[in-house]
């Protein structure tokens, strides 16, 4: 099992070309920033979480130029979105973001993506409908890959529609798409054409009955659940005991450094990394 970074990504966070230096000497796999363009003012849907919205979510800096200055830095080290908020941009432009992200860095990107979960910053950015956004962002993938994919791309969806266009570069390695969902509709989707599934531990009722409900329902699309990776995001402490747990349940790579404990305050990131350090060797 591999082990990620997770980070909010805000002004007050630390630089990520440091941060991404300090993660690949000590032996992570990858660093992992969100997205979220703007937040509405004026908004009615609830904060999954429930409460207030915590203030980092305003200031979040952008996940691929943020991954840049990381890649530059380091030459290992992957780098993820998490999560990227793919139907919130124009999909050629994005397209040409990743795959020029990819090409820079030696083909180290990875894509987690989702459908989001705050209406009103949807609706601003897409004419796409909110009520059928998984479909939609099934799509956006698909014909992602299609520009990343073929000599002269062209897509036919019921939301996606173009012709034949030139597309290039390409990236360097088709970047992995990791889909963070966790209702029934989304799980269901995260098997059917996703690369991978990235949830939230403490989102699971059972971590372990999960990922077995997942691998079957990639049995049922033909797949084959040893060839998609799962990313478990933990937000709930981190112990050795902990993610030896969750290696053993079946997960491919946990993300740490997540939990809201942690947001703006940098003092609190470096003795993280450092425990983690301690026992990546071991899982």
């Amino acid at each position: 099992m591999y082990l990620g970074f997770s980070s909010m990504n805000t002004v007050n966070d630390q630089n990520p070309a440091q941060l991404a230096q300090t993660l690949e000497e000590a032996g992570f796999e990858s660093l992992w920033y969100g997205e979220h363009s703007h937040i509405p003012r004026c908004r009615t849907t609830a904060y999954p979480p429930g409460g207030e919205l915590p203030e980092p979510y305003k200031e979040m800096m952008d996940p691929y130029v943020s991954l840049m200055a990381a890649a530059s830095a380091t030459s290992t080290l992957k780098l993820g979105t998490g999560i990227a908020l793919l139907m919130e941009r124009e999909l050629f432009s994005q397209a040409k973001t990743i795959a020029t992200l990819d090409r820079l860095s030696g083909g180290r990107v990875i894509i987690g993506t989702g459908v989001g979960w705050n209406q009103e910053e949807f609706e601003n950015v897409t004419s796409l409908p909110w009520g059928r956004r998984y479909l939609a962002m099934k799509e956006t993938v698909a014909a992602t890959r299609v520009l990343f994919n073929d000599e002269a791309p062209e897509y036919h969806g019921e939301f996606i529609d173009f012709d034949p266009v030139w597309f290039e570069p390409k990236p360097v390695h088709i970047p992995n798409m990791v889909f963070g969902a966790m209702g029934p509709l989304g799980v269901r989707h995260a098997a059917q054409w996703a690369d991978g599934w990235m949830p939230v531990d403490v989102a699971l009722p059972d971590v372990a009955v999960a990922i077995k409900d997942f691998r079957r329902q990639l049995s049922e699309f033909g797949r084959d659940p040893d060839q998609v990776e799962i990313t478990l995001v933990v937000m709930a402490e981190v112990t050795p005991d902990l993610l030896k747990f969750y290696r053993d349940c079946g997960v491919s790579r946990c993300n740490v450094g997540v939990g809201m404990q942690n947001w703006n305050k940098p003092e609190l990131v470096m003795p993280m990394i450092e425990q983690c350090a301690n026992i990546i060797a071991e899982l």
